[in-house]
């Protein structure tokens, strides 16, 4: 369970606000307008922004105490997170190990999470050498990997056609039922939040408010996400 207890962000003259909690394995979206705060409320998680007041706990325990690597969670950025002079394999063992120093048995669970993302015989292609849907499958293959119980993902599949990205989405649905993680998705797309959400937090007036229904939400948006959506 994702509490999330008074929270309140000060950026410059930007305020944020949040008090709520997510149950373990659901699956939100977090919708709201551009610069309303999706972004830097999904750091505050991470533990990439600080907060000003409140706390952040998962089970029970304080995660804002912890810096970003010690928190159980995968996030996955627009950019995928790749490193360029890494090829396939590599680039999702660092979910497993960073030194890339593997056991054989480890070696196996990395071409494991590359089958499983129908990445196998791609893992001595280099990200340059990858198509979009295939970079976006090694992001999540190291996120397979991890198997941590909080997965982040800020708009890692905007780029992306229709098709491509409805597999996407899919694949974040087993991957998030098989480990029974918790999945946090920004989106600027209604049809995403439908898709693989349903519930979702909306950010807007500078307030993150408790996940709604996504389907209720949406049939009759308040003001805010109204006019955001046209």
């Amino acid at each position: 369970m994702l509490t999330l207890n008074d929270v309140t962000i000060v950026q410059d003259d930007f305020r944020l606000t949040a008090d709520f909690t997510i149950e373990t394995g659901a699956r939100v979206a977090v919708l709201g307008p551009s610069g309303a705060g999706k972004s830097t409320l999904i750091g505050a998680i991470a533990g990439f922004v600080p907060l000003h007041r409140g706390s952040i706990s998962w089970d029970g325990a304080r995660l804002d105490i912890l810096p970003p690597a010690k928190r159980p969670m995968s996030i996955l950025f627009q950019d995928h997170n790749l490193l360029p002079h890494l090829n396939v394999f590599d680039n999702v063992a660092l979910g497993l190990k960073p030194s890339l120093r593997l056991s054989s048995g480890e070696r196996e669970q990395v071409m494991t999470a590359l089958r499983e993302t129908g990445l196998d015989g791609l893992e001595a292609r280099k990200p340059a050498q990858l198509s979009g849907g295939q970079i976006s499958r090694v992001g999540l293959a190291r996120v397979l990997l991890r198997a941590r119980p909080l997965i982040l993902l800020d708009e890692p599949f905007a780029a992306l056609g229709p098709a491509l990205k409805s597999a996407m989405l899919d694949l974040v649905a087993r991957i998030a039922d098989q480990n029974r993680a918790t999945v946090l998705m920004i989106t600027h797309d209604p049809a995403d939040a439908r898709h693989l959400c349903p519930q979702t937090v909306l950010v807007a007036d500078g307030r993150a408010e408790p996940p709604a229904e996504t389907q209720a939400l949406l049939d009759a948006p308040p003001p805010a996400l109204a006019a955001y959506l046209g």
